[in-house]
């Protein structure tokens, strides 16, 4: 049995203290469950324990790439639909390394038992995702998650980043 709560509550103050960005619980525009702008991780109140730490987490991983990259910011604010298999290809990339900042976030902030939980997280959005892009179509992500049997990602070492305000996208 995992411990959400414990889990989420190291995450989020670590987030807070060591990065110095702000998380914030409250209503997010529906139907997304969170939103990011570099300097603040906003989650839907309506979330259950687990999923507020897989958006917080991941959308952690997306600041990073915002963060030190510009293309990885024209990237994720990139909502076009019907992408081509390289664009596809450049996404999935980019969606996979930002969970494995999530998983070295967790490492760092005392978590070191939930790769594989992250892992199964990544290829349940991964799936939403691409059927999101090639259809327009928005499923139930929850659904899409297969405990155990997403292939395993390692953490990726978070680069020396200057917390800086971008445009939010409401995402997740």
């Amino acid at each position: 049995m995992i411990d959400f709560k414990t889990a989420y509550d190291r995450v989020e103050r670590h987030v807070e203290e060591r990065y110095g960005i702000e998380v914030n619980i409250s209503d997010v525009i529906d139907p997304n469950t969170g939103d990011f702008d570099g300097l603040r991780i906003q989650l839907d109140y309506t979330l259950d324990l687990e999923l507020a730490l897989f958006v917080l987490i991941h959308l952690f991983g997306h600041t990073v790439q915002w963060n030190v990259s510009e293309a990885f910011r024209k990237l994720g604010q990139d909502q076009n639909l019907r992408k081509s298999e390289a664009e596809l290809s450049e996404i999935y990339l980019y969606e996979r390394d930002a969970t494995r900042y999530s998983i070295q976030l967790m490492h760092d902030a005392g978590v070191p038992d939930l790769d594989r939980w992250a892992s199964d997280w990544f290829a349940a959005d991964w799936a939403y995702l691409e059927h999101f892009y090639r259809t327009g179509e928005k499923l139930d992500v929850r659904k899409l998650l297969r405990t155990g049997q997403a292939e395993p990602l390692t953490p990726l070492a978070i680069p020396d980043f200057q917390p800086q305000r971008w445009v939010s996208r409401w995402s997740y």
